[in-house]
């Protein structure tokens, strides 16, 4: 499966990558949401799952490493949760079966026809919620600088190991994403706004761009 080594090599090299938070994007966008299905993509350690469960959704979370899903399922700790190792580039979510698909910093890659994207926004049902949240590429070339592409995943601490197969410049941003809605959605949220949370050590990450969409038909 695409890149499932190194994302494993990745998760494997702490025994905790993540803080274990939820995202504030999700946080601030979906409090306010009655609750339903949802589709976490590169679900990680599980820390956004845990906080909508706790809020009554049912979560199907997809994640390309085995590792991340493993350490997921057992921090949440519920048997309801559909936990689904996957490359969603490649394998698609069902059509209409969410309300709630979201992807918090996820390296979703561009490809011809823009077939991955497009299968995850059918997977959104009637009604339902789009969340986009992606740091500002802007504070990432303000870190990266001179450093060359492809190091935003280790903020440049971890051992030498081989590097998933994209850069940052090959990555979908919010912008593009909004870009190829048609009148089938409405843009609730499109916006640049500062972290709720302080950016991770080592990180210049202060800035969150936002995308927040409801698919009409």
């Amino acid at each position: 499966m695409k890149d499932q080594r190194f994302w494993d090599d990745l998760y494997g090299s702490r025994e905790q990558l993540f803080s274990g938070n939820p995202n504030g994007v999700l946080v601030t966008e979906v409090s306010s949401l009655p609750a339903g299905h949802a589709l976490d993509v590169g679900c990680g350690e599980g820390g956004d799952v845990r906080w909508l469960v706790e809020r009554g959704w049912r979560v199907t979370a997809v994640d390309i490493s085995q590792v991340a899903l493993d350490r997921a399922a057992e921090a949440v700790g519920d048997d309801d949760v559909r936990w689904v190792r996957a490359d969603l580039g490649t394998a698609p979510p069902a059509a209409g079966a969410y309300d709630l698909v979201s992807l918090q910093y996820f390296p979703l890659v561009r490809d011809d026809g823009h077939r991955a994207l497009r299968g995850l926004l059918a997977s959104v049902a009637p009604g339902g919620t789009l969340l986009v949240g992606a740091h500002d590429m802007a504070d990432l070339a303000a870190h990266h600088e001179g450093a060359g592409h492809g190091e935003g995943v280790g903020h440049g601490e971890e051992p030498a190991r081989e590097k998933p197969d994209f850069d940052l410049d090959s990555i979908y941003q919010p912008h593009e994403i909004a870009a190829l809605l048609d009148d089938d959605w409405e843009i609730v949220v499109h916006e640049t706004r500062a972290r709720t949370a302080p950016a991770p050590e080592g990180t210049q990450h202060v800035r969150d761009i936002v995308l927040r969409a409801r698919r009409l038909r």
